[in-house]
Parts: C-alpha cells; sequence; structure tokens
C-alpha cells in the first residue's frame, strides 16, 4: 500500500466480491489510519452491519486493516479466507439493504417465516422486560451447537475442561476471545429462537446478526484476579438513549458466584433523571455504578440473556470453580437512530 491517502470509493463501486459500501468501508478505514479525518458518524452502523453481515469479527477486521493496510484485492481475500466465503445471497442483502432496494425472495420468506412463528417470550417475559430492561430466552440453541461451541473454545485458548491449570495460560485480552469464525458459533447466531425473541423486542424480523466474540472468565485464584471489565455501557449515554440491545448466550451453567453477567435491572428506565442529576463536572462513568443496585444473572446452558443497552453490565469476579463460557449474540435493524454506538 502507498502512503497515499485513497480516494473515498462510492458505496456502489465493488470488486470481486461485488458487495456494496465494502470498497468505500475499506478506504475509509486505510484514509483514517493515515491521519485523514471523516465526517461519517451516519456509516457508522452501516459500516458495522456490512462488516457483521460478512461474518467477520469488528475489531477482527479493525486491526487487520489497521496492522497490514491491504490493497482492496489483498483485503477481499483476506475476507474469503477468514470466512470461507460469502453467501451470494447474504450479498444480495447487503447490497439490497445499501442501495434500498428489495431483498432477495430468499431473505423475504426467511423473514416472513420468523415473523408467523409463535412467539418465544411470553406477555410475563415481556413485561419483565419493560420492568427490568433484560430478559432469558430459555433453550435459545441446540445443544449439539452449543456443546460444539464449549469444545471450540477449549481448543482455541489450548485448555481442557478437566485441567484447571490450562485456563490460565497469559493472554492480552482477559475474558474476551478474539475467536469469531466457527460452524459452531454460526450455528448459534443463526437459531430461529434467538431471531424470534430479538424480533418480538425490536417489533420487526428483519434484523441482522453480530458476528461477536466469546468470553472465558476464569475462577480467581492466588495470583490472579479479575480484569474486567466492570460495569460500563457500550453507547453513548447521552440522554434520550435510543432503544438498542445487546446478548449474551450461556454456553455452560452460570451461577451467580461464577462471574455471571451482571447489570443494573430496570436502570433504562431511570437513566436520563440519573444523568441529569449528576454535577456538570461529575464523569457518569467513573460512578460507583454497582450503588445503582447491580446484580448478577445466572442462568442454565443455552440460556441467552438479552438486555437493553442503556444498562449499566459488564462480567465480575468468578469466585466458583468452574469458567463461565460465553458467546456474544446481538441482532439489530438496518437502520437505527445514529449515536457513537459502534466502536
Amino acid at each position: 500500500m502507498t502512503n497515499n491517502i485513497p480516494i473515498i470509493a462510492e458505496q456502489t463501486e465493488t470488486g470481486n466480491l461485488g458487495v456494496y459500501h465494502l470498497k468505500r468501508f475499506w478506504s475509509s478505514v486505510l484514509a483514517l489510519r493515515q491521519g485523514k479525518k471523516l465526517d461519517n458518524k451516519n456509516e457508522a452502523h452501516l459500516n458495522y452491519l456490512l462488516v457483521n453481515a460478512l461474518g467477520l469479527g469488528w475489531e477482527q477486521t479493525y486491526q487487520y486493516l489497521f496492522h497490514t493496510a491491504p490493497s482492496f484485492h489483498e483485503f477481499e481475500e483476506w475476507i474469503i479466507s477468514t470466512t470461507g466465503g460469502v453467501d451470494k445471497i447474504q450479498i444480495d442483502r447487503i447490497n439490497a439493504a445499501i442501495a434500498g432496494s428489495e431483498y432477495p425472495k430468499e431473505i423475504n420468506e426467511r423473514i416472513k417465516s420468523i415473523e408467523e412463528t409463535a412467539p418465544v417470550l411470553t406477555e410475563e417475559d415481556l413485561q419483565f422486560w419493560n420492568e427490568n430492561g433484560y430478559v432469558i430466552l430459555h433453550n435459545a440453541v441446540p445443544q449439539e451447537s452449543r456443546e460444539a461451541a464449549v469444545r471450540a473454545i477449549h481448543d482455541f485458548i489450548g485448555a481442557s475442561p478437566d485441567d484447571p491449570e490450562s485456563w490460565y495460560k497469559p493472554n492480552d485480552h482477559g475474558i474476551m476471545l478474539q475467536y469469531f469464525q466457527n460452524p459452531a458459533f454460526s450455528i448459534n447466531r443463526n437459531s430461529p429462537r434467538i431471531h424470534k425473541a430479538f424480533a418480538q423486542l425490536w417489533g420487526t424480523a428483519d434484523l441482522w446478526v453480530s458476528t461477536d466474540r466469546c468470553g472465558f472468565n476464569v475462577p480467581e485464584r492466588e495470583g490472579f484476579k479479575f480484569r474486567g471489565p466492570d460495569l460500563h455501557w457500550d453507547v453513548s449515554i447521552q440522554t434520550p438513549i435510543p432503544f438498542g440491545t445487546q446478548g449474551i448466550l450461556y454456553l455452560t451453567d452460570t451461577k451467580p458466584e461464577q462471574g455471571a453477567f451482571t447489570c443494573v435491572p430496570g436502570f433504562q428506565n431511570r437513566i436520563d433523571e440519573w444523568v441529569k442529576s449528576l454535577p456538570p463536572d461529575i464523569n457518569p462513568h467513573q460512578q460507583d455504578l454497582h450503588a445503582l443496585g447491580s446484580k448478577p444473572i445466572a442462568g442454565n446452558a443455552g440460556d441467552l440473556v438479552i438486555w437493553h443497552h442503556a444498562l449499566p453490565h459488564g462480567s465480575r469476579p468468578n469466585r466458583s470453580d468452574k469458567p463461565r463460557i460465553v458467546q456474544y449474540i446481538n441482532m439489530y435493524p438496518t437502520k437505527i437512530e445514529v449515536q457513537e454506538v459502534w466502536k
């Protein structure tokens, strides 16, 4: 790659993969890498959607582009080698979403089938969601893919479920694993039950699924303390905060003391008032968020916890004798109210 700042491509300019917006995204990131400031806030969500829809992790893709500065051809080849190739129907859907045109027939049929599926969240679940800002979907994924995902994570980090010493190998990622592509992960992401649950919360089945990370939170012991993340937000808390979701899939049974997902239930209903009550010179992110009423959310293997992204949330120290093993899964529509959400 030369030192010249690349020209920002048009959305419909494509390469060998024929994906709209991909060359624009590549050229924008490389321009940013070379110091050109871009006013692309309105494209932030579209960039995130594009990367997810191609089966790539956001951090994974950004690190590759920033560290390698590939040519566009090299970037497309990396996408193919990393994902194993992108389905043509998925490319057609991406292009239709960007162009504002009709989806392929297969995509419309898939969306319709989810819309017509019986609800997986009950009226009581939805009432609980409205009050607490989170809900648990039980038996969210097939047992086979859940167990396969656990094996894949063990293999990825070189750990054995029966050898605690193998859990503590040095790493630079804490409890978050930069591991995105595995057939079991894909099966879990494409679970019809998960799709239906998010469709009920968003009010539409026309949703995209995130290609997100996994988590391996090991028990604390002498010389190894919890490294976070503690309670935080992944969204700007400039009020009013638009609707948004996040999700975590328990791949193994998880007790409250096992580093369980932790949040402040119901805070989506009072965050506006809380933010306004703070003095102007106070940083909301540096407050004792646990004092707001944090609670660990236990779950069984296969449970998916979905939460409103206005909730302070995070992990907690694992004070059991087993790791907490999870996969992060979220879904969202093509268009959302723009904020500084995606990093």
